[in-house]
């Protein structure tokens, strides 16, 4: 089955918002199977609306649309499908209940714009919307489906997850089972040398990988006639990699979306420990990314953005004559940094950052991309000094990556 994603929405053109949604949409495509040849966006401008979907549909089997279901005079995807198809537009009862009850239970009044929301064309299964007030369609015709979804991402990933990828996996028959191998410290062509010839064989077993900042993510699909028969046909090449990688292999997931701060904060929820965070050149960064996964409140317990040497010797207890001899940026300083905090704060692990994230700032001895990341734990502490390269937000960003890994570590006992 091939596929094609079809964005609509002049802001998407104008560069005013990133299309996240084609990205996620064709992760979870490949996941079924299905082959998604083209992306294409197109403006809120109903002749290229039309001429677009009409060149996705004569070459795809299926068409996802995201955006312009909304009630004002612009969003016409629904109406210009229905008319390229030769269908009438009807006003579907419970899905205007359904606006009316979402906008009763956010005690504002609804607009009669909003109505427009419920109208769709005949013969089209309804998607109803949890999350807001877009309800989204498919269209049948001809063996093909055009499938129309909202565009905010909260909205349209539910949808999704819900009620398409339910009928899409009718439509393929089988079950598509994936499994995501996650690899810190090895580099993208390391990876895929020492299980190249996993790769190349590729029959019934697929392995992809994927680069991203830091990391690698080796993805392995199989079909089965369900799920379970899928998983079963994968284990045998996940476990083989695995084998080969190593350490290098911190998680096997389930979701491509999982993350390093993910499996950190699991970690510390299933060893019952804290963690405090000490940063200066990472600037919180660390902590934002522990606090964006849920149940981070129950092991998180304080951070410090200590970026003066005063703060570092207020709040850590980093010695004067430690900055003096040896200066911020430092395994010395790296190392009091952690163990003060962990002394002071309580927690089980303390980790803190210093380093030079640039631009400026470096020297000879002392260039720009040298940071410190130390870990303090009851087995001990760790400090690695780190070589990185990139702008700021990069030097920053895989700083925080190795923070987050040593934590990760900590907590399973597994860092000294």
């Amino acid at each position: 089955m091939i596929a094609e994603i079809v964005s609509i929405g002049t802001e998407l053109l104008m560069g005013q918002i990133v299309n996240t949604d084609a990205q996620y949409l064709s992760r979870r495509l490949s996941m079924l199977g299905i082959s998604v040849y083209y992306h294409t966006t197109v403006g809120d401008n109903p002749a290229r609306m039309e001429e677009t979907l009409r060149r996705a549909l004569s070459r795809s089997d299926v068409v996802i649309t995201t955006g312009g279901l909304g009630p004002t005079g612009d969003d016409l995807s629904k109406e210009i499908v229905a008319g390229m198809l030769g269908l009438p537009m009807e006003r579907d009862e419970e899905s205007l209940r359904d606006i009316e009850r979402y906008f009763s239970a956010m005690h504002r009044a609804m607009a009669a714009n909003n109505e427009r929301q419920a109208m769709f064309a005949k013969g089209a299964i309804i998607l109803k919307n949890d999350r807001g007030t877009a309800p989204g369609c498919i269209v049948e015709q001809g063996g093909k489906a055009v499938i129309q979804l909202p565009g905010p991402p909260y909205e349209l990933k539910d949808m999704f997850e819900k009620r398409v990828m339910p009928y899409l996996t009718r439509r393929t028959g089988g079950s598509i089972a994936s499994r995501y191998v996650r690899i810190f410290g090895v580099g993208e062509s390391d990876a895929e040398t020492r299980v190249k010839d996993l790769i190349d064989a590729q029959q019934d077993v697929t392995i992809a990988p994927y680069c991203s900042l830091g990391e690698v993510q080796l993805r392995v699909s199989a079909r089965g006639q369900d799920e379970e028969a899928a998983l079963s046909r994968i284990q045998p090449t996940v476990d083989e990699i695995v084998r080969r990688l190593g350490d290098a292999v911190y998680a096997v997931s389930r979701e491509p979306s999982d993350s390093m701060e993910h499996y950190a904060v699991d970690a510390l929820i299933r060893a019952g420990r804290t963690v405090a965070v000490a940063e200066s050149c990472t600037g919180g960064l660390v902590a934002a990314r522990l606090v964006a996964i849920a149940g981070a409140s129950a092991v998180l317990h304080e951070s410090h953005v200590t970026y003066a040497n005063e703060a570092k010797e207020r709040y850590l207890g980093v010695h004067p004559e430690t900055l003096a001899q040896h200066g911020a940026v430092s395994e010395q300083c790296a190392r009091e940094m952690a163990e003060g905090l962990r002394a002071r704060s309580g927690a089980d692990v303390a980790a803190a950052t210093t380093g030079i994230a640039g631009p400026g700032g470096g020297t000879a001895e002392k260039p720009v991309g040298l940071v410190y990341v130390a870990v303090s734990a009851p087995e001990g502490t760790v400090v690695r000094e780190l070589r990185l390269s990139g702008d700021r937000e990069r030097i920053r960003s895989l700083a925080a990556l190795h923070a987050l890994n040593m934590i990760r570590l900590a907590a399973k006992g597994e860092l000294c």
